[in-house]
């Protein structure tokens, strides 16, 4: 889809681009193992899966490229970096070091355990009542596949299943807790409370968790433009606009124009 005029994305100060480069790993020896992985989104606190430089925000699968322009191709299956991303990302997901999950419309993301309770205090609860009953199942269960978890819970519609887990991830309730190809693919569900009791159940401010989600975005991208920290975190406008100001307040960040944020220390 064409970027309607005018509304074309600033561009970047040419040290922001290499800061980010640096934070990011997107320039260097790429990503190769689960244990790289791991550390890679430990260090920048938050990341999405298989978005590509279109997209802001720090990305396992530009990692895993090491170059700032890396794009998606339209036959992934056939592409090694999104294969290798794909694998690394199933391997994460069972060695259950690093938050995995949909945390917005269509959003795989990466959390590093310091991150959890701050988007957890910023998530909404579920009001769906498939959700409610898929999460009365897996409450009582503890880990499911998604065909029993669709039989046991009675929402056997496939379009109202997807939607119920979708909510129960965003919700930060429910994450995938491992991936089965054989006989089929399948992924198995668990409770986020077992596998991060400790993070999950840690009570945050609002306002505390928009300012420290702020904070690791903006550590790693040294400057946000106007709705770059919304995009990127699925936060509105204006809830990500508290957590910058916040920052402001605190001298980390300086305020270059209304929605344009710089670290201070840069």
């Amino acid at each position: 889809m064409l970027r309607p005029v005018g509304l074309a994305r600033p561009r970047l100060p040419d040290e922001i681009e290499e800061y980010r480069d640096l934070h990011w790993r997107r320039e260097g020896e790429g990503v190769q193992t689960a244990v790289q992985a791991e550390r890679f989104i430990e260090s920048v606190g938050f990341a999405s899966c298989l978005t590509d430089s279109r997209r802001p925000g720090a990305s396992l699968y530009v990692a895993v490229c090491g170059r700032r322009d890396a794009v998606m191709p339209r036959n992934v299956q056939k592409d090694p970096e999104s294969s290798l991303t794909w694998n690394l990302k199933d391997e994460m997901v069972r060695r259950g070091k690093i938050y995995y999950g949909k945390l917005g419309p269509q959003k795989a993301t990466f959390l590093a355990p310091r991150m959890v309770p701050y988007f957890k205090a910023v998530c909404e609860k579920p009001r769906g009542k498939s959700a409610l009953a898929v999460l009365r199942v897996l409450r009582k269960e503890w880990e499911m596949g998604t065909a029993d978890l669709r039989s046991e819970s009675g929402v056997t519609d496939r379009k109202a299943f997807t939607l119920a887990i979708d909510e129960l991830q965003e919700a930060m309730i429910v994450l995938p807790t491992d991936v089965i190809y054989e006989p089929k693919f399948t992924y198995l569900w668990g409770l986020s409370m077992e596998r991060f009791p400790e993070q999950v159940s840690r009570r945050i401010g609002r306002l505390t968790a928009l300012r420290e989600i702020a904070r690791c975005f903006l550590s790693t991208a040294g400057m946000t433009i106007p709705g770059e920290l919304a995009r990127v975190t699925g936060l509105s406008r204006p809830a990500a606009g508290l957590g910058n100001r916040a920052l402001v307040k605190e001298g980390v960040a300086v305020m270059l124009s209304p929605g344009t944020y710089r670290l201070a220390n840069l």
